[in-house]
């Protein structure tokens, strides 16, 4: 009997142990599902916060795709308008010609014909070759090209879901920088980055990061896929800090080392490059200006650059030496990638001139936004008293105008007599001087006091032309087939 009393008060125990910890539990249970219902509250909440930033930042995206739209119509309305204007004009001129001739046809006198018939007849012919090839094609079509490629987006909504939260992969390796496929080319910067060799994380792409070439924060300059990045736009004489990090689904890469370069006092030509020559196999580079609203793709320069390399446990730093080379002049020609299809290059994209009656516009292919700049253009040229314009602009100036027609250049336009200031088609400063085949312009561009002045034959032309000049600024000229330059 005791032993089986025992036997069931041992039992009782177990039991009552398990019931102890049914009881903690159904603790356990009751909690959970108070935590389940305010999590799923909080839940609920983000997921709403996160719909409504997506429909947030559509709605801006809409805004500035309509901004878009608005500029487009603005822009055809001012290309047509301005070249009714200028046809009118012109149909003006050649009606009155051709009443003042059938004037002189009636005329009964044949010695005062004789005396004025050549030049009429030179005039005439004068006024029909200025109706020449594409005056009388419109200049700009009606339809908007810009189709709205919203596929993609639609189908990234209706892929929307909810992601498993545990990390299924790992992030990837920190990149590596390429030391001898970086470079920097007057102020532009070259910069090469390549995965670890022993690395398997699969990459999606990278993010490219500059500072501000004065100690400041560090700015996205470049995210994608390429491992080779063209910055341009950079400040002359600077130092930048570079850094790179790999991204995939499960995260973010730790940065790399950090790279610290410098941009050229100014630069000399290409043909006084050092013997040194950096390897650049792609054939293409993708080129941004962090510090302009511009973005370019060009093919790859033909630089070489040579430089001193001093490392540490946490930055590289590399310091060019063509800092020690005596040469204080920045280096330019035309740019054909730029300029509009009229535009005829020659003597290695050192001189133009155009193809059509009309203005067009060419820039140089560097950009200045810093320091003090000067150069001079000579008139090679000089037919029929054209009146050729010369100035800065930004990348995107209209390039089927007189240069300082719109907002996005500054200019100088100059005839046999007298010159102009001209910005955002607002015309000042008429100055008596005009040019000749053989002369030279001047362009004195002072960022430092934001300044931009002119000069002829190396005599100051007027006063300061503009003030308050701040950003990145192309060399420019404006032509039509008369000039060449």
């Amino acid at each position: 009997l005791l032993s089986l009393q025992s036997q069931l008060s041992q039992a009782l125990n177990g039991l009552s142990d398990r019931a102890k910890e049914a009881k903690e539990f159904l603790v356990q249970l009751r909690n959970m599902v108070q935590q389940i219902q305010e999590n799923s509250v909080e839940f609920e909440a983000c997921l709403v916060a996160q719909c409504d930033a997506l429909i947030d930042a559509l709605n801006r995206r809409k805004a500035q795709l309509l901004s878009r739209v608005n500029k487009e119509h603005e822009h055809k309305l001012k290309v047509v308008r301005d070249q009714i204007s200028h046809c009118t004009v012109k149909l003006r001129q050649t009606t009155g010609l051709m009443e003042y001739c059938l004037e002189v046809i009636k005329e009964n006198d044949p010695s005062g014909f004789l005396q004025i018939s050549d030049a009429l007849i030179r005039r005439v012919h004068l006024t029909e070759d200025q109706w020449g090839k594409g005056t009388l094609t419109p200049r700009m079509t009606t339809d908007f090209d810009l189709n709205l490629d919203n596929a993609p987006l639609l189908q990234s909504i209706h892929q929307l879901d909810f992601v498993q939260m545990k990390v299924s992969s790992p992030v990837p390796a920190p990149a590596v920088l390429q030391l001898e496929e970086c470079c920097t080319h007057n102020n532009s910067a070259t910069l090469s980055w390549k995965q670890p060799p022993l690395s398997t994380v699969q990459v999606e792409g990278y993010i490219l990061e500059l500072d501000d070439g004065n100690g400041g924060q560090f700015r996205e300059v470049y995210v994608g896929k390429e491992t080779m990045c063209t910055v341009d736009g950079l400040h002359f004489n600077s130092t930048y800090s570079a850094r790179v990090k790999a991204f995939n689904k499960s995260g973010v890469s730790p940065y790399s080392k950090t790279l610290v370069l410098q941009t050229s006092e100014d630069t000399q030509s290409e043909e006084q490059t050092l013997p040194f020559p950096v390897p650049l196999e792609r054939s293409q580079l993708r080129r941004m200006s962090p510090f302009s609203s511009t973005l370019n793709l060009q093919p790859s320069f033909s630089g070489r650059s040579y430089f001193e390399l001093r490392s540490s446990a946490h930055q590289l730093s590399l310091h060019s030496s063509l800092q020690s080379l005596n040469s204080a002049v920045a280096w330019f020609s035309f740019d054909p990638s730029s300029a509009h299809a009229d535009i005829i290059f020659s003597n290695d994209n050192l001189t133009v001139t155009c193809n059509s009656y009309d203005d067009r516009v060419v820039l140089g292919k560097t950009g200045f936004s810093k320091g003090l700049h000067y150069w001079e253009l000579s008139i090679d040229r000089y037919d029929n008293h054209p009146d050729p314009a010369f100035g800065v602009a930004r990348i995107d100036v209209l390039k089927d105008a007189m240069l300082g027609k719109d907002d996005k250049a500054w200019a100088m336009y100059v005839d046999n007599n007298r010159s102009w200031f001209m910005h955002n088609n607002s015309h000042t400063n008429r100055t008596e001087g005009g040019i000749t085949k053989g002369a030279t312009v001047g362009v004195l561009l002072d960022l430092t006091r934001r300044t931009l002045t002119f000069s002829i034959n190396e005599d100051q032309q007027g006063p300061v032309a503009f003030e308050n000049l701040e950003g990145l600024f192309f060399p420019a000229v404006s032509l039509n087939r008369n000039v060449q330059v």
